[in-house]
């Protein structure tokens, strides 16, 4: 099944001021814009990115588009309509304060109309500070923050609300976070996982008895733990860093060099093109071309914090 797209000129990116990163994509009908903010020293162990996402569309007009989030992320939903498909054709809208659980296959989601969402990616290094399951109970999954964090999500929500800028909708998540911190007692951040995802994010074609050695744990216990903190194997966490690798260098955002580009070769084109349907649900050229405004966004969201650990 191929996903639709609504958007027919492809994004442009900018610099936003303020020392944030922003990106912009403009038609004779709408305007989209991202904002990026990084999280302060206190957090920067447990969230990889703040980021504050506003689009003005004619109220009928319907995006259909995918997600593929190497973790989990907190969404406010500041105005619009949002929903994401749970099942084949049932689609959810379980409220404004969202958590979504990290990817394996493409998460399907549907906006109506002018929207705008703030919100926060969560490091696997700190999952086990912030929640009381393991994250592969949450993979590919949608709720309502509430049911995770309880009464903790609605307060996030009402500050969220009250404040009149970006500084502010942050700073409510922020303390949420410290609140969720506090509340579960175990604030250390796990440094092992911490290795993996930079490794993730750096070396997508290591062996994972490799990466099993650099984290010092044996394979049993490398699986165990990153299905605790990523939400999946090691191996579908590599594979999908592999793709999104190639995904971010077709998108345009990263200036990979010739022997970056071999490393991310797959074995043949049969085998690079099963990977794009098994992710995008398209084939690689399709892909290049599809217009694709919020997927195209958590690739930006990436590529800007991939090299800071």
């Amino acid at each position: 099944m191929r996903f639709p797209f609504v958007l027919s000129r492809p994004e442009k990116l900018g610099e936003d001021h303020a020392g944030h990163a922003g990106s912009r994509a403009e038609t004779p009908d709408l305007m989209l814009l991202s904002r990026t903010y990084r999280p302060s020293s206190e957090l920067a162990p447990y969230v990889r990115r703040f980021y504050v996402f506003e689009a003005e569309l004619p109220e009928e007009m319907v995006i259909e588009d995918f997600l593929l989030a190497e973790t989990a992320f907190i969404r406010c939903l500041l105005k619009g309509d949002w929903a994401g498909e749970v099942a084949p054709g049932e689609w959810s809208r379980p409220g404004r304060t969202l958590f979504f659980g990290a990817n394996e296959l493409p998460f399907k989601v549907r906006v109506q109309g002018s929207f705008a969402v703030t919100g926060c990616a969560i490091r696997p290094s700190g999952w086990r500070a912030l929640f009381d399951k393991p994250h592969h109970e949450y993979a590919d999954r949608l709720l309502r923050l509430q049911d995770v964090w309880g009464e903790l999500g609605n307060t996030m929500q009402e500050s969220v609300d009250a404040a009149a800028d970006d500084e502010g909708k942050i700073a409510a998540i922020e303390q949420a976070i410290l609140d969720r911190i506090k509340q579960l007692g175990k604030p250390e951040p796990d440094l092992q996982m911490a290795g993996l995802e930079v490794i993730a994010r750096t070396d997508s074609t290591i062996r994972i008895r490799e990466v099993a050695d650099a984290c010092q744990l044996s394979p049993r216990q490398l699986a165990r733990r990153c299905r605790e903190s990523f939400g999946l194997s090691p191996k579908a966490v590599l594979r999908r860093s592999r793709f999104l690798d190639m995904a971010t260098a077709l998108r345009g955002f990263s200036s990979p060099t010739e022997q970056d580009l071999a490393a991310l070769r797959y074995y043949d084109q049969s085998h690079l093109a099963r990977e794009f349907r098994r992710f995008a649900h398209m084939t690689p050229s399709e892909f290049a071309s599809a217009i694709t405004p919020l997927q195209t966004a958590g690739l930006k969201l990436r590529e800007e914090s991939r090299f800071e650990d």
